[in-house]
């Protein structure tokens, strides 16, 4: 990192000079340099008095597994008020949660856990209790209205923020203690601040991340309410998307507000589907035999056998299972499965994990013990959550299920929705005139070359990276104030403000990129 400073050693220079002309100055060295002074701040057409943030857990400041009141501080919609403060920007407040551990209370039980912290190893969830009641509705409304765990739909939605419905999974427990009533919706209360400036931040990311996060199965494996199905897993129809889509920025701005919005990046790029690889066992050579027995895997790989000699003897059998294609025959096709089905174990290190595969074509009615087993390959994304399981056996001795693994078909399927919301995305906000911060662009430079923002290189690597947080999914302090400066950038480029010529971008060096466990 290199910050580089002038010392000014000459005195002011009388006379009026143009704020962008060129001044002679000595340097540190006494040797007379020319640099440019700094340009005046400027809004454009901006008016920033009454902004309003608008999205999931993202905007409301999440980070490592949980919402805790630095988290919040470090949130981009706050960094961004502070920006804004500098050219009339009004009071930004946030509905702060009661301590730095995170995680929330019902009625005195415990509903969301503690805030992860990086233990040396890992990492490891606070041994602390939270202090945040939920049942303790904060007077509103807020100008940081961003819900963690809300899908598109959930915005428009009245008695999402109802307490009652929070203990039947029907409501949502952070809208639930800032919303204005029950039967709110988040929208609603953010359009009854009038606000003249918005950024509706990565609208679509629950739609498809809570089904990433589910396996593709619909059975969330994160256990935090982040990630809780108010209203399943299921990836939200495009079309649907759209039509919300639309309808949101049509109401936002129908004041005159400008706004700033996001596309939607590709989730299964973040650390909670990349970390883990998919051949991460060390076997010895005792331990691959006995899994390769009959007694284990070897009598799974004799039926595979038999039921290929079955199939190929009866040609109307094998043309029902694997129906011939344009370039392959049902023979072809059928030889091809069953050897992605073969199980095998070698010692040594690079072993892949038997993953279940509902992909698979079902040859249960011709054996019933052969369900859909294979090997993982690296198009397979192993999540998170299994890499306290892969030690257990997860995996080797037992078969990891499909709730712990992103198969092929799952990731097109979230790419194919993801692709789908961008278009409608940018169909809205180009007819809107609004900014655009290219989250899908970021993402896919943290996860390859490096996401460069000033002094740092942020990568999509787990603890080590910089961008994301501890829990894979969400953003760290830094990686937050990072996305302060495309938000920035944006409006420069949307409504002529000059934040990034001006010399007003966030300095990334002053936001940490993990927090201590001593921060309760």
């Amino acid at each position: 990192m290199k910050h580089i400073k002038y010392l000014l050693l000459s005195t002011v220079v009388l006379g009026f000079t143009a704020c962008n002309d060129v001044e002679d100055v000595l340097d540190a060295n006494g040797v007379l340099v020319e640099t440019t002074a700094p340009t005046t701040l400027s809004a454009g057409s901006l008016d920033l008095s009454n902004y309003v943030a608008i999205g999931p857990s993202f905007t409301a400041g999440y980070s490592d597994g949980a919402v805790f009141k630095a988290s919040q501080e470090n949130s981009y919609p706050n960094i961004l008020s502070k920006q804004f403060a500098k050219i009339g920007g009004g009071t930004f407040t946030q509905p702060l949660v009661s301590d730095n551990v995170g995680g929330l209370l019902l009625g005195g039980t415990q509903i969301a856990e503690p805030r992860l912290f990086f233990n040396g190893a890992g990492p490891e969830r606070l041994g602390a209790t939270p202090t945040t009641e939920t049942g303790i509705i904060l007077t509103g409304p807020f100008n940081n209205m961003g819900v963690p765990g809300a899908k598109s739909f959930h915005l428009l939605a009245p008695g999402y923020g109802n307490l009652a419905g929070v203990p039947l999974g029907l409501a949502n427990p952070y809208f639930a203690r800032m919303a204005t009533s029950s039967n709110a919706t988040i929208l609603e209360d953010a359009l009854v601040q009038n606000p003249s400036f918005f950024t509706l931040s990565l609208m679509g990311g629950n739609d498809v991340l809570s089904y990433a996060l589910s396996g593709g199965t619909g059975v969330d494996q994160t256990g935090n309410p982040d990630f809780a199905s108010y209203g399943g897993n299921d990836i939200t129809d495009p079309a649907a998307f759209g039509q919300i889509f639309g309808l949101m920025v049509s109401q936002l701005t129908a004041n005159g507000a400008k706004g700033v919005v996001t596309n939607v990046p590709d989730v299964t790029k973040v650390p909670f589907f990349t970390t883990v690889p998919h051949n991460p066992v060390p076997l010895d050579a005792a331990t691959a035999g006995a899994l390769n027995s009959a007694a284990a895997y070897g009598a799974y790989n004799a039926g595979l056998d038999a039921t290929l000699a079955f199939l190929t003897a009866n040609p109307a059998q094998l043309g029902f299972f694997f129906p011939p294609q344009t370039d392959l025959t049902s023979l072809e096709l059928a030889e091809a499965e069953i050897a992605k089905r073969k199980i095998n174990f070698t010692a040594g290190e690079g072993n892949a994990l038997v993953i279940m595969d509902e992909y698979l074509t079902d040859l249960t009615a011709i054996n019933p013990a052969l369900v859909s087993l294979r090997q993982a390959t690296s198009d397979d994304l192993i999540l998170l959550t299994a890499s306290t399981l892969i030690p257990l056996g997860t995996g080797t001795a037992v078969p990891m299920g499909d709730e712990l693994v992103l198969t092929p078909q799952e990731i097109t399927n979230i790419q194919t929705a993801t692709n789908a919301y961008n278009i409608s995305i940018e169909t809205v906000r180009s007819a809107a005139e609004l900014g655009m911060v290219d989250m899908k662009t970021i993402l896919e430079q943290a996860s390859s070359s490096g996401w460069g923002e000033g002094d740092f290189v942020l990568t999509s690597n787990l603890v080590t990276g910089g961008a994301f947080g501890l829990d894979g999914v969400h953003m760290t302090a830094r990686g937050y104030a990072a996305l302060a400066n495309c938000y920035l950038r944006a409006a420069d480029k949307a409504y002529g403000s000059n934040f990034e010529t001006s010399e007003n971008l966030v300095d990334l060096g002053t936001y940490p990129t993990n927090y201590s466990p001593m921060l309760q």
